[in-house]
């Protein structure tokens, strides 16, 4: 059991955030995650291959130079065939996703959950705001139409800030770890103490007083922050680092030469809303009522396929029949 002491609650509650090492243990729960991967990774290339958008399923080359190879031959990250959640929009009947047992072991691990529970409370719930995050060296990246990595640095952003505003109330928690060492060089998390003292700030839709290399997507003006307060969290397989939801924070690139693979869990008490409802949580642990807790890894996986075939009946071309933004364009903020 592992127990958080009053200085990670001090330090949680006066910087917004935590990195406690050791949580993890590499052997049982990450290692089983990164061969489950390595299945999925042999589904994407034999459906690429059959596409004919690559020329091998390059089979014989290990899991990151073989990744690197289907996406310097396509242009893209395929980034949904590892994750487990969906899409806004455009959601098909096979939009695939993955929800494997090794990746729900990691969800629900005792460890984790106890420090979880030092910051919210027992009563636990698993937040669908979640995601793999496969990040392979910008030098071996194809570059987009703007002439970026595909997959490069991750903007600034707060948790609270991607989630509607039925989750205003919400005492969200977000656990991130990375599968492999992460060192400066591989671009680890990068955070800004103290900022969640400041409250929700405005998230600008393809802003580019940023930098280039934040192009896309919805991120925080740098002005509205202070920048230069921001720290980078290098870590080691088996830490875990704990986010208050309006902790201001990003990614820096890689630039190692090793692939950075990350997962970001969402917690928040039983019975708050997750900000994002048609996706499925569940009861990660409850003092309360023990017998609610899931622990049916199948079970799960159901609960995304269930889900799955309600969003390929919404949101769809163009309509936004659940909305998942609480932005609105044109905010003065926004301004370049």
């Amino acid at each position: 059991m592992v127990t958080a002491t009053k200085n990670i609650t001090e330090q949680f509650a006066e910087q917004g955030y935590v990195k406690v090492e050791g949580i993890l243990d590499p052997e049982t729960v990450l290692d089983p995650i990164i061969e489950e991967y390595h299945g999925v990774l042999d589904q994407l290339a034999t459906d690429l291959f059959a596409e004919g958008q690559i020329s091998s399923e390059f089979k014989d080359l290990p899991f990151d130079k073989r990744l690197i190879k289907i996406y310097q031959e396509t242009g893209q990250a395929h980034a949904q065939y590892f994750d487990f959640s969906l899409p806004f929009s455009g959601v098909r009947p096979d939009t695939p996703f993955w929800t494997g047992p090794a990746v729900f072991n990691a969800f629900v691990n005792d460890n984790l959950l106890d420090v979880v529970e030092q910051l919210i409370g027992p009563e636990i719930y698993s937040n669908p705001v979640q995601h793999v995050r496969i990040k392979p060296p910008e030098k071996f990246l194809p570059s987009d139409d703007n002439g970026m990595p595909v997959i490069g640095a991750t903007a600034w952003h707060q948790d609270h800030g991607v989630v509607t505003e039925e989750a205003d109330e919400t005492n969200m928690i977000t656990t991130w770890f990375s599968l492999t060492d992460t060192p400066v060089e591989s671009g680890p998390l990068r955070v800004v103490p103290g900022s969640h003292d400041d409250g929700l700030l405005t998230h600008c839709l393809d802003y580019e007083g940023n930098g280039p290399e934040f192009r896309g997507g919805r991120q925080i003006p740098e002005r509205l922050f202070t920048k230069d307060q921001s720290v980078p969290l290098p870590t080691k397989r088996g830490d875990v680092i704990f986010l208050h939801k309006q902790l201001v924070h990003g990614s820096l690139a890689n630039v190692s030469d090793q692939i950075r693979w990350s997962f970001d869990l969402r917690y928040n008490p039983i019975g708050e809303n997750t900000g994002r409802e048609i996706f499925p949580g569940f009861v990660a642990r409850s003092k309360a009522n023990p017998e609610s807790e899931l622990r049916d890894p199948d079970r799960w996986q159901k609960s995304w396929l269930d889900c799955r075939s309600r969003m390929a009946k919404v949101n769809q071309s163009g309509m936004d029949d659940v909305p998942f933004s609480r932005w609105e364009d044109g905010h003065p903020d926004c301004e370049t």
